[in-house]
């Protein structure tokens, strides 16, 4: 029974969509905020060029000599003794293990020679220095 068109039996054949994008509005910035501390910081290197440069396979060990002279393997920084404890730790479980280097273009050359010997005394038998094409 209809009085004064104040009863209805329809359904409602709409969504309301702006809950929807106020909780997609508010992931977003959850993201926003989040996404820096995941990032990983990278070490800010200038490598020097060379046109004899190879494609080289990814190496599970990434050595990095920053300008200042601070060695890093795989993305935590380590002293040389370090190095050389945990490259030997790295080829007792693989023998073939190779490392790939890269040092900045004004590092000096003793430093490294250095690693190089650290490597290659910890049981290092392939090394690639990592260069940047011209």
């Amino acid at each position: 029974m209809k009085i004064n068109g104040s009863e209805r039996n329809e359904t409602i054949a709409e969504i309301n969509v702006v809950p929807l994008v106020d909780i997609v509005l508010v992931i977003l910035i959850i993201f926003m905020v989040s996404a820096p501390i995941f990032i990983k910081p990278s070490i800010n290197i200038n490598l020097p060029t060379a046109a004899s440069g190879k494609e080289v396979k990814p190496s599970n060990l990434n050595i990095t000599i920053s300008a200042s002279g601070v060695i890093d393997l795989n993305g935590q920084a380590v002293s040389p003794e370090q190095l050389s404890e945990l490259v030997a730790l790295d080829v007792k479980k693989n023998p073939e293990v190779h490392a790939v280097i890269a040092a900045d273009k004004t590092v000096m050359h003793g430093t490294v020679i250095e690693v190089l010997d650290r490597l290659q005394l910890s049981g290092i038998k392939k090394f690639a220095i990592n260069v940047q094409a011209p």
